[in-house]
């Protein structure tokens, strides 16, 4: 059997995740931090509450929330997508 075909065993890692929500009369912020022992990603993003609507805190919070972690999955993407390209543009070099 090869080294390919050998299954490694299983990885497991714990990341830490910290929102912070914010709100100031209409609008609400919400700042996320994710900490996965390697890296420090962050997004920020928010919700305003239309004139029209009642003033539910829990709303904005959801909304704000919701955005934020979006933002930090597009981040995610990116880095992860950036960091496969650098790891193929390493194996290619060493195959020269």
């Amino acid at each position: 059997m090869s080294a390919d075909q050998r299954q490694s065993p299983p990885h497991s890692t714990e990341w830490t995740m910290r929102l912070r929500l914010t709100e100031d009369g209409d609008l609400t912020q919400a700042h996320l931090e994710l900490d996965t022992g390697q890296n420090i990603l962050e997004a920020d993003a928010e919700a305003r509450r239309s004139p029209h609507d009642p003033p539910a805190a829990v709303i904005g919070d959801e909304l704000a929330a919701g955005r934020a972690l979006i933002e930090l999955g597009h981040r995610l993407v990116h880095a992860g997508s950036v960091a496969a390209e650098a790891a193929e543009s390493a194996r290619r070099r060493d195959l020269e």
